[in-house]
């Protein structure tokens, strides 16, 4: 599938595929964003329930590199689906999938897709997985970077620093509650595509697993960063009173994402 005229453009671009938070929603398939740029693969980052039908929309999921912040289900989970694509496909990809993820990607991505229970799917077929290390920048494209900081999320969670040919930097968060890492990461960024899970009550949430509107809009206001974008945004909080959180705390550009929604970096 040849990228659609809409769709080419200079420059690194962001395509929203879902951000509902925790759960895929009615109207949003669970986490999941298209980076495209020239010079570089297509890269999914996270892959949860839903994102590979939103995909194939855009991008020929056979043609696409992942990065893979966290292993939790809402971030990781259509993963089998796409291992099914690259085996069985009429067309298939030639080559593996370069996949970047937590330690433990193999073992638990290969527990979901295996045929029968306790047994586990090698598929290193189909993909070519590496690890995360933190703080540790990778290239990859031509001219294009990518540096995973570890945030405070119950499994081994990273945010992810990109940056573009142009110098554009795009930070996201993944999964995290407020940690010194977060602020680090997103230092000077031109966007910050920021989780907020829940309104800043803490009768609303447990501590050291999410962000609320606040934390999000006080994390971009510290670190300077250009734009925020807010996502993770589960069904069940409100989307206004978020927004209108972290409004009231970064005095930049807020806005939070919807699927398919286009945001050009450069």
């Amino acid at each position: 599938m040849n990228e659609p005229a809409a769709w080419q453009h200079v420059g690194m671009r962001l395509t929203v595929l879902g951000c509902s938070g925790s759960v895929s929603g009615p109207d949003s398939p669970a986490s999941g964003y298209l980076l495209t740029g020239p010079g570089m693969t297509p890269t999914v980052i996270d892959f949860g329930p839903g994102v590979l039908g939103a995909l194939q929309r855009f991008q020929d999921p056979g043609a696409v590199d992942i990065f893979l912040t966290h292993l939790h289900a809402d971030h990781c989970l259509d993963l089998p689906g796409l291992l099914v694509w690259r085996r069985y496909h009429p067309n298939p990809p030639t080559g593996r999938a370069t996949l970047y993820g937590p330690a433990d990607s193999a073992l638990r991505i290969g527990n979901a897709s295996a045929e029968v229970g306790g047994e586990c799917d090698d598929w290193s077929d189909v993909i070519d997985l590496r690890t995360w290390s933190e703080g540790v920048t990778s290239a990859f494209g031509e001219g294009y970077t990518v540096t995973a900081r570890r945030m405070y999320h119950p499994p081994e969670s990273y945010g992810l620093r990109i940056t573009g040919p142009a110098g554009r930097t795009l930070v996201y968060t993944g999964d995290t509650a407020v940690c010194p890492a977060v602020f680090e990461l997103a230092a000077g960024a031109d966007v910050l595509l920021s989780e907020a899970s829940w309104t800043h009550d803490p009768a609303n949430r447990p501590p050291g697993i999410h962000l609320s509107g606040t934390e999000a809009g006080l994390i971009a206001a510290e670190a300077g960063v250009g734009e925020l974008l807010l996502t993770h945004i589960p069904p069940w909080t409100s989307r206004e009173d978020v927004i209108a959180e972290a409004k009231a705390q970064f005095s930049g550009p807020v806005h939070a994402v919807s699927p398919g929604e286009v945001i050009d970096l450069a």
